[in-house]
């Protein structure tokens, strides 16, 4: 994975519905992504790294953690409207992620609305395994203040 900048690449002057943001790839994941995430998270439960724990649960094999997923889309949602402008960050779970996946996520601009006080973008995102499952599905609002409104002295 490469380094998030966590400054927006969106311009709220020109963005328009049905503009794409950049799309975000991480390949081939394994077992150690997951513990290391278990690691940086605090989750250890041992479905996420432990091969006969998780069969015996009944599960096909060791599966990421749910946040881990969300972490992917919230690098695309950073990587597109920045760190400062996020407003909201919502996700719903829709299938696993397995050793071996390899994960996309792609969006699109859903609305826009321009006021006086700046401009609201919101936006609609897919996370999908490279079985073309949609793994997580979520929308993100950001926040553009207006630059022509009087700003007080400090």
């Amino acid at each position: 994975m490469t380094e998030v900048a966590g400054e927006s690449t969106l311009d709220p002057a020109t963005v328009a519905v049905g503009d794409t943001g950049p799309t975000v790839e991480v390949g081939d994941l394994t077992r150690k992504d997951f513990v290391r995430y278990a690691g940086a998270s605090g989750d250890f439960n041992p479905v996420h790294y432990d091969e006969p724990f998780a069969r015996e649960a009944g599960y096909p094999s060791v599966f990421a953690q749910g946040m881990f997923t969300a972490g992917v889309a919230s690098r695309f949602v950073v990587d597109w409207v920045g760190v400062e402008t996020l407003a909201s960050f919502s996700t719903r779970f829709a299938a696993q992620v397995w050793p071996g996946d390899s994960l996309t996520v792609e969006g699109s601009v859903a609305a826009v609305d321009r006021t006086a006080d700046g401009t609201t973008v919101e936006l609609e995102f897919a996370v999908r395994s490279d079985r073309e499952d949609a793994v997580l599905t979520g929308t993100a609002a950001a926040f553009y203040p207006s630059t022509d409104r009087e700003r007080p002295m400090d």
